[in-house]
């Protein structure tokens, strides 16, 4: 690998334009555009967009054929869409061009739980064109998985593994404050999370993961979700909530081995939520109880996920991975 790689951002929005920053800040990091299907930025200089001058002279290209005809980069940090499905035409552009991708797509974290033959084809795609793609962030991507199954490195035994996260979601950018629901009728939440259209995407990805690296053969995965209703009005930087509508969700996933509960993730996000922290507890030889006061900072970890992540994927073999294919995560 090169001391300087070659990187472009595909997705311009709130998360994205950090991911960009922050790349831009790293000395190995050389920038050499970004794609986004809005109008409005197709055409505009980096610099203009995210007001720093060390990306003046880039520029916003409408498709990945219009940026590799002006330079190829060697990974791209893509941010555009929870669900894998949505995601892989994307995803296939880039990998046919023997790009590699970090994404945020929650759904790519353990993308073969949802849609394994889709999986297998990228992964395919990926193997002969020496590619290499992979999902990440905070959560999914380390908090409720890779944290938890990094603590058991020190476990004589495992019989189970509970992770819990509480979110003040009022800290948190407007586009997931919409997606927790604030500011919906509580019955018209339940509806849209019914329907896939609202709450936490990852969920069951991140139990998946966890069961993966321990090897275990889980069974009666469920997954439950419910609106938090506020019980005072709240105003956020972004948006107004009414006493008595959505201000959050509350998430629960579950799975058995050899029929009992042995995996438990628990997610509360809403607006004002008190005590915000991260939780994990491990229930083996030794047992662990490890709590993150205040909890890991969602915007600003998934941001630097993103961009840890960047040169660690060019030392992994080509194919769609998984962040337990990686070297530890670290700080780079």
């Amino acid at each position: 690998m090169t001391n300087t790689i070659s990187i472009a951002q595909f997705g311009l929005g709130p998360i994205g334009l950090e991911s960009l920053k922050l790349a831009a800040a790293k000395p190995w990091a050389n920038i050499v555009g970004a794609v986004d299907i809005d109008p409005a930025k197709i055409g505009k200089d980096l610099g203009d967009l995210t007001g720093d001058k060390n990306l003046k002279g880039r520029l916003v290209f409408r498709s990945v054929e219009d940026l590799t005809a002006h330079a190829k980069p060697r990974v791209v940090l893509h941010t555009t869409v929870s669900k894998f499905p949505a995601a892989f035409p994307q995803l296939e552009t880039l990998a046919r061009a023997g790009i590699s991708v970090v994404s945020s797509c929650e759904e790519l974290l353990f993308p073969q739980l949802l849609n394994l033959d889709l999986a297998a084809k990228l992964d395919t795609i990926c193997r002969d064109h020496g590619a290499r793609i992979i999902g990440t962030g905070v959560n999914p991507g380390f908090v409720m998985d890779v944290l938890p199954v990094c603590l058991t490195g020190v476990s004589r035994d495992v019989r189970s593994i509970k992770v819990q996260r509480v979110v003040n979601a009022a800290t948190r950018r407007a586009p997931l404050q919409k997606k927790i629901g604030s500011g919906l009728p509580p019955e018209e939440f339940r509806r849209l999370f019914k329907e896939g259209r609202a709450g936490h995407a990852g969920l069951k990805e991140s139990l998946a993961l966890i069961a993966h690296c321990m090897n275990w053969k889980i069974t009666d995965l469920v997954e439950t979700g419910d609106a938090v209703i506020a019980d005072h009005d709240i105003r956020t930087q972004f948006l107004e909530v009414k006493k008595g509508q959505t201000c959050g969700l509350h998430q629960y996933a579950e799975a058995k081995v050899n029929g009992k509960v042995c995996l438990t993730l628990d997610i509360k996000m809403y607006l004002d939520a008190p005590n915000p922290h991260d939780a994990i507890q491990i229930e083996g030889e030794p047992s662990l109880n490890v709590v993150v006061n205040g909890g890991v900072a969602g915007d600003h970890a998934t941001v630097a996920a993103l961009a840890n992540t960047a040169r660690r994927i060019l030392n992994a073999p080509p194919g769609l991975l998984l962040m337990s294919d990686l070297s530890l995560p670290c700080w780079s």
